[in-house]
């Protein structure tokens, strides 16, 4: 650290405390040149985790986004809050282990919609309907159909 009066580079600190807010440290020094004291504060620097969408943009990863969207996912249905906080922290968890601090929605809606499918087919059909963007009704019936064929195949396992 440079002294501010005469820009010896060698200090000693004196205090060191947090600030009010708890977001930085606060370093009181003094020069071993002149004597004089200083502060200087210390801030991690925090560089935030972003998300590319479909159409290259990125945006900063929002938790209360992806929470938002399972709860609206998740409305009237018989999923424990646990559950869909548990899904997001997944979610969390992939986005942070990036070596690139970027992860594509796909990969996101995959993670999500994995989930939701063995959790609860109702909120899985309403969260994939707006997440695959279906353009028409027989699309949408497909993934309807998809969902019975594997329950009827497992009911027939069971069975036979």
């Amino acid at each position: 650290m440079k002294c501010p009066y005469c820009t010896h580079i060698e200090d000693k600190v004196v205090d060191s405390r947090e600030s009010k807010e708890g977001e930085a440290i606060r370093r009181r020094r003094e020069c071993l040149r002149c004597g004089k004291r200083f502060t200087t504060y210390e801030r991690i620097d925090e560089i935030p985790y972003m998300v590319v969408k479909k159409d290259g943009r990125r945006e900063k990863f929002d938790r209360g986004k992806i929470l938002a969207g399972m709860l609206h996912a998740c409305e009237k249905r018989p999923v424990p809050m646990a559950k869909m906080e548990e899904i997001v922290d997944q979610v969390e968890s992939h986005v942070m282990e990036s070596a690139t601090r970027e992860r594509s929605t796909k990969e996101i809606g995959e993670i999500l919609m994995k989930n939701l499918k063995k959790l609860d087919k109702v909120a899985y059909v309403r969260f994939a309907s707006v997440y695959l963007d279906f353009k028409d009704v027989t699309e949408f019936m497909g993934e309807v159909k998809e969902l019975l064929g594997a329950r009827v195949k497992k009911e027939s396992q069971k069975t036979g």
